[in-house]
């Protein structure tokens, strides 16, 4: 079950879920529109691996924004940190930002219940197109879960701006006897 833009609007009122900073304005029907912040992530490594920590760096977006050439990919930040501990938060691309050919989430668009933190958004430019700090972006959905809820504690909780591949986490190097 999702919950419309007013339930979500009583649900940040009631503390069920965090929104920071929060406009009213921003619900929608059944959404929170989502604003772009300013923290860009891109790789620096020619072959990404993921049993090693890739190399990247982080670069800090004008005003003016910046322009995004088709087939270039970037992490970003949401301005906002969000999350729930009762509800199952789920990024899509406001249907503007897709009719300009813009991906914002590519495939990660679930973020696990109790996950609090600024989303990292994955950014991919099918035609050319401009990005502004601010603009809205994207909208988080909410959905009620069903069964026992066991909380995300993981490695991207508290995330504060683009979060890199921390896939390497997840393997096991080998070892030599």
């Amino acid at each position: 079950m999702i919950l419309t833009g007013d339930e979500v609007e009583r649900q940040i009122g009631l503390g069920r879920i965090s929104m920071s900073p929060f406009d009213s304005s921003r619900c929608t029907t059944n959404s929170y529109d989502l604003s772009l912040g300013r923290r860009l992530l891109t790789y620096t490594d020619a072959v990404l691996d993921p049993r090693r920590p890739p190399s990247y760096e982080i670069r800090e977006m004008p005003d003016e924004g910046i322009d995004l050439t088709p087939g270039e990919f970037v992490l970003a930040e949401t301005a906002e940190q969000f999350g729930s501990d009762h509800y199952v938060p789920l990024i899509h691309a406001k249907s503007g930002t897709a009719r300009m050919g813009l991906f914002v989430h590519v495939t990660a668009d679930l973020i696990d219940i109790g996950f609090l933190g600024q989303s990292t958004l994955q950014l991919y430019a099918t035609l050319p197109v401009r990005i502004r700090p601010g603009m809205l972006i994207a909208q988080a959905t909410f959905w009620q879960p069903v069964g026992a809820i066991r909380l995300y504690d993981g490695k991207y909780q508290l995330a504060d701006g683009p979060q890199p591949s921390r896939t390497y986490l997840d393997h096991e190097l080998p070892t030599h006897a």
